[in-house]
């Protein structure tokens, strides 16, 4: 392994480590990412270019649910067929903490023009060939950007080596994008009718730095002239993004039915009394053996409970303004992400 991939493993561990993820009891924004754009036209059949295809899913899917859900915010990464960097589609996520993030793509296979099928993606360790295949396939679009090597460590998405830096990681929010995940491809293929390819793992760029649960959809093969026509026409469009727009409302009151739930529970035992503020820096899935050693340097270090996450804090301060003094200093410890968060009655608001 070169140093440049030892050096990407530890800016994606760094990032992942110190996100900042702060979702509410409620789905009060979704992103939603119409893959490649622009310069970038992603996989090609004979006739349409993926970049279109998922554009016009995207922005239909985003129409469901503002319908519905007007009380939702929804963002695109993109809403006209323009080039956004794979970092930049996670930025914008982040930047508007969005509670969920959904990334749109068309599959093709060189050569095998009967393979068909949806298949749904979560962020993970690829585990063959094929699943390999797609994360390179939709990485390549920083081959388009300028500052590819610096903004990603000098990775090569063709490099079948470069893709070892995805068994050191573990999202911390793969259980909730493992559901949203089974709740999209579940809805494809027996509302849909789309054959079903299952829910997948593989290493994609445009997942690892968003800090929310997010999945990656893989509407059909572009290489299937049959799968290519139902995609390219309105209808097909429709129906799939009207799927995806299911999968949503199912995650989102399964989501939110838990999370009250949740609340009660801390309300009925709640652990300190009056207001409290503190350093919010990083979130685990599970407890971490001995946080002063993980993170050191760092005081009065504890976490707690939401939406089956821990989430660590650092200090404890009785107004605001000190707690943002401290927070500068655990941002030039490397946890450039943390923020101030309130506690009342033990009790985070």
């Amino acid at each position: 392994m070169n140093y440049r991939i030892i050096f990407f493993i530890i800016s994606m561990c760094l990032g992942i480590f110190s996100s900042a993820y702060a979702q509410t009891t409620k789905i009060q924004t979704v992103v939603i990412d119409a893959g490649h754009g622009g310069k970038d036209a992603g996989a090609v059949g004979k006739k349409a270019k993926e970049k279109n295809i998922t554009l016009a899913v995207a922005k239909k899917t985003g129409e469901y649910i503002k319908k519905n859900y007007p009380d939702v915010k929804v963002i695109y990464t993109r809403s006209t067929d323009v080039f956004v960097e794979l970092m930049e589609r996670a930025r914008i996520a982040n930047r508007n903490n969005a509670d969920l993030f959904i990334s749109i793509h068309c599959n093709s296979v060189a050569n095998s023009p009967k393979t068909q099928g949806v298949e749904t993606f979560i962020m993970g360790e690829h585990r063959n060939s094929a699943n390999l295949a797609v994360a390179k396939r939709e990485n390549a679009s920083i081959l388009y950007e300028n500052d590819a090597q610096e903004n990603y460590g000098g990775f090569d998405p063709n490099s079948t080596e470069a893709y070892i830096v995805f068994s050191f990681l573990q999202s911390e929010f793969k259980q909730r994008s493992l559901e949203l995940a089974e709740f999209v491809q579940n809805e494809l293929v027996y509302k849909a009718k789309r054959g079903d390819r299952g829910v997948q793992q593989a290493g994609f760029l445009v997942l690892y730095k968003t800090a929310m649960p997010s999945v990656l959809i893989e509407l059909g093969f572009i290489s299937n002239p049959t799968e290519e026509a139902y995609m390219m026409s309105a209808e097909g469009q429709d129906y799939l993004a009207s799927a995806i727009y299911r999968a949503f409302k199912k995650y989102k009151i399964h989501y939110e039915k838990e999370s009250v739930e949740l609340q009660q529970e801390i309300v009925e035992k709640p652990k300190d009394e009056g207001v409290v503020y503190k350093v919010q820096f990083a979130t685990r899935t599970q407890p971490v053996n001995n946080p002063e050693s993980a993170y050191p340097g760092l005081k009065d270090i504890e976490y707690y409970e939401h939406n089956g996450m821990c989430k660590y804090t650092a200090g404890r301060f009785a107004t605001e303004a000190e707690a943002n003094k401290y927070r500068k200093e655990v941002v030039k410890k490397g946890y450039t992400d943390a923020f101030v968060v309130k506690f009342e009655n033990g009790i985070r608001k």
